[in-house]
C-alpha cells in the first residue's frame, strides 16, 4: 500500500378486490375450487422458501454489484449512446474532451463505485480506453453502453450492437493531481465533496477537520460525491483518499469553498506530490447554513481528459451474462 502526505494542500394489496355478484348456482363451486387452488400455491411457495429453494427471480437479484477491477477479460455486448456533452451520473463537470466515455448497467456501475476508472474494450474493428462516467439504467452486466465516438473505434456504427470483450485498466496515466469539489449547499454542518482524476475506482474517503483529530469515514452516493450528513466542520480539512488497489494519499489544506474544483499538487500514484495548498478555480464563496434537504445530484461529468496504456493488477470474478435490452441516449 503507497501511502503518501502533503500537510499542505397486479396484485394490489392497498384496495380489497371488487365482489362479484354470483351468475347461478354453479358459481359457488367455482369459487371454492379456486380458493382451494390458490391456498394450496400459496403453501407450496411457502414451504419451497422454507425449504431454502430460491426463485429464479431471487437468484438474479443474488448478483453482487461490483465495478470491473483487476486484470480478469469480461464478455459482452456494446451498444452506443450520446450524453450531449454532460458528464453523467458520475457528476462529471462535463463529458472528458476527447469524447471516449462508457455507462454500465446498475451492477457494474455498483451506485457509483466505478466512477472514474477506465475500461478497454476491445471490438471487431479494435480497442478503445473509455472512462466510467456514467449508468445504464437498463443494461445487465456485461452490457457497456458506448460514446458514439467510442464505438466507432470498435465497430461500424451501423450495426448498433456488437459483441465485445472488455476489461479494467489498473493505474492508468492520470491527467494530473487529484481534485476536489464541495457540493452547493455544503457546510459545516453537512459535508459532500467529489474526488477526481484518482485514475483507479475509489475504496474510502476519509475526512477530519484541519490536520489533527479523528478521522471521519465519507459515505459514498450513487451520484459520486462523498458524504458526511452531520458535517465535518467548517475546514479547512485533510483528506484521505483509498482506491481499490491500496493506493492512499492524504491532501490537506482543502477549503469549504461550494462550487469550486481545488487542484491539488498531490497524485493518487506514480511521481511523489508537492506540499502546496489547493488553489481554486474561481474566488470563494462563504459557507452557507445547513439545507433544508439533501442537494439534488449533479449530472455533471469529468476533471479527467485523456488516458493511454494500461497496467496490471490483480484478478477479479469475471461477470455474469449481458441480456440483448439495449439502452437509450
Amino acid at each position: 500500500m503507497t501511502d503518501v502526505s502533503a500537510v499542505d494542500i397486479d396484485i394490489d394489496l392497498d384496495h380489497a378486490p371488487q365482489e362479484q355478484p354470483a351468475s347461478s348456482s354453479r358459481a359457488m363451486p367455482w369459487l371454492v375450487a379456486t380458493g382451494v387452488t390458490v391456498v394450496a400455491a400459496a403453501l407450496g411457495l411457502t414451504l419451497t422458501l422454507r425449504s431454502g429453494s430460491a426463485p429464479a427471480c431471487a437468484a438474479g437479484r443474488a448478483l453482487v454489484a461490483a465495478p470491473p477491477t483487476g486484470n480478469a477479460t469480461h464478455n459482452g455486448k456494446a451498444t452506443f449512446y450520446d450524453s450531449k456533452g454532460a458528464g453523467g451520473n458520475c457528476s462529471n463537470p462535463a463529458a472528458p474532451a476527447n469524447r471516449l466515455y462508457v455507462a454500465l448497467g446498475p451492477t457494474e456501475y455498483s451506485a457509483g463505485a466505478a466512477c472514474g476508472g477506465f475500461l478497454d474494450v476491445t471490438g471487431p474493428k479494435g480497442t478503445v480506453r473509455v472512462l466510467i462516467m456514467d449508468q445504464c439504467p437498463e443494461c445487465a452486466p456485461g452490457h457497456l453502453d458506448l460514446s458514439r465516438e467510442a464505438f466507432a473505434r470498435i465497430a461500424d456504427p451501423v450495426q448498433g450492437l456488437v459483441p465485445v470483450t472488455y476489461r479494467a485498466v489498473v493505474n492508468p496515466p492520470l491527467p494530473g493531481p487529484l481534485t476536489f469539489r464541495m457540493k452547493e449547499g455544503a457546510s459545516q454542518w453537512w459535508f459532500a465533496v467529489r474526488v477526481g482524476n484518482h485514475g483507479n475506482p475509489l475504496r474510502s474517503v476519509e475526512v477530519r477537520q484541519g490536520d489533527s483529530g479523528a478521522w471521519q469515514s465519507a459515505a459514498r452516493q450513487d451520484y459520486n460525491y462523498w458524504l458526511i450528513a452531520s458535517g465535518a466542520g467548517p475546514g479547512p480539512f485533510s483528506i484521505r483518499v483509498s482506491d481499490v488497489y491500496g493506493n492512499r494519499v492524504t491532501v490537506g489544506g482543502v477549503r469549504m469553498a461550494p462550487g469550486q474544483v481545488q487542484n491539488s499538487t498531490v497524485r493518487m500514484y506514480g511521481r511523489g506530490a508537492v506540499a502546496a495548498t489547493p488553489r481554486a478555480s474561481a474566488s470563494a464563496r462563504p459557507p452557507g447554513n445547513r439545507p433544508a434537504v439533501t442537494p439534488t445530484p449533479a449530472r455533471r461529468p469529468v476533471e479527467v481528459a485523456k488516458a493511454s496504456t494500461s497496467a496490471s493488477g490483480t484478478p477479479s470474478a469475471q461477470s455474469a451474462a449481458a441480456n440483448a435490452r439495449w439502452c437509450t441516449g
